[in-house]
């Protein structure tokens, strides 16, 4: 074999297992972004204020609903009277209770070092209704940014977008809608 030939194969192979190895770590993030997100969600149902708050990170920013929440603290005061946290009369005897699920789709995810932005869809189901049945009771998307500390991803900037409101936009640039008012190029 000649040193040529040599030398091509192992710059090949060299780059092949760079690749590779960008990919997996790619994926790694991704699946460890996700799992922060539905952490979050599983959680904010559930009233685990703790498990809430171990998703973000101390200097925090929360735009959503009620406002403007800034840093930790902050958070945790809002959130600590929000979904599963929120207190509900129980009546003596009951056997179950109403809920409300909240679900996180399509996220889209790019990583940039030990920051990452995502966009995901959300929208939040609830069997307390007067038929009992499920119903959607509000939808919209998220707009995060995230930061990796110690190995761990946390929430730096979470935007709430809910889309069940009335003060909803008529499109949302960072879905990468575009104005429906504006023709389309030709």
């Amino acid at each position: 074999m000649n040193t040529k030939r040599v030398l091509g194969w192992a710059a090949a192979t060299i780059a092949a297992l760079w690749g590779t190895s960008a990919q997996a770590g790619y994926a790694d993030d991704r699946a460890e972004i996700e799992n922060l997100s539905n952490k979050y969600m599983v959680a904010v149902d559930a009233g685990d204020i703790e498990t809430v708050m171990s998703t973000w990170h101390e200097d925090g920013v929360l735009e959503w609903v009620f406002g403007v929440e800034r840093g930790k603290e902050a958070i945790r005061k809002a959130m600590s009277n929000f979904g599963g946290a929120r207190r509900v009369e129980i009546p003596e005897g009951a056997t179950s209770r109403p809920r409300t699920r909240h679900q996180i789709i399509n996220h889209v995810i790019d990583v940039d070092g030990d920051t990452a932005r995502t966009t995901a869809y959300w929208f939040a189901l609830t069997n307390n209704t007067p038929q009992g049945d499920v119903q959607l009771l509000y939808m919209g998307h998220y707009e995060d940014e995230l930061v990796r500390v110690n190995g761990r991803w946390l929430f730096k900037h979470r935007k709430v977008f809910n889309e069940s409101r009335d003060n909803r936009a008529l499109f949302y640039p960072g879905l990468g809608e575009k104005d429906p008012r504006t023709p389309p190029a030709q």
